[in-house]
């Protein structure tokens, strides 16, 4: 029986929730029950140098003010820090914690570990075919660091 194109990227959709949820699951059992996905893309966004509630804004396609209020999240959890900035002694700028690099690598590691578990789940073989036919199609790059916010929009915002 044939699929339809909507039943595929569902499909596709529930396969990252399944990934991310358990990642979430394993990281608050490893003592970081405060980590949400979306910190994971507003952590590496500023540690690309997003270093401003706006230019995290803009790298996340969400409002400043949605920023300002997750680098408030990140701050409170010891994730980030605001620095001041060495050519410009008024400005402050955001930078990414020891704690908060560590919660990137574990969650990494977590990643391949959930990765481990599905290949012995389908088979190894099977699941580098998948990898390597969603490469073909989405690319070798398919998540961008703006993805809450395109998740977020309204049909009629501009992307």
């Amino acid at each position: 029986m044939s699929r339809s194109g909507a039943d595929l990227a569902l499909l596709l959709l529930g396969g990252f929730r399944t990934l991310v949820d358990a990642a979430i699951v394993e990281l608050a059992e490893r003592g970081h029950e405060d980590v949400r996905p979306v910190h994971d893309f507003a952590l590496r966004a500023i540690a690309a140098g997003a270093d401003s509630a706006s230019e995290l804004g803009r790298r996340l396609s969400i409002t400043k003010q949605s920023a300002a209020k997750t680098i408030v999240v990140l701050q409170e959890r010891g994730y980030v820090t605001r620095e001041p900035d060495p050519r410009d002694g008024r400005r402050k700028r955001l930078q990414v914690t020891a704690l908060g690099f560590e919660v990137l690598r574990q969650g990494e590691a977590i990643f391949d570990e959930l990765r481990e578990q599905w290949a012995k789940q389908i088979g190894a073989a099977e699941l580098e075919t998948i990898e390597k036919h969603l490469t073909a199609l989405v690319g070798a790059q398919p998540v961008r660091f703006d993805t809450p916010g395109w998740i977020a929009r309204d049909v009629g915002d501009p992307v």
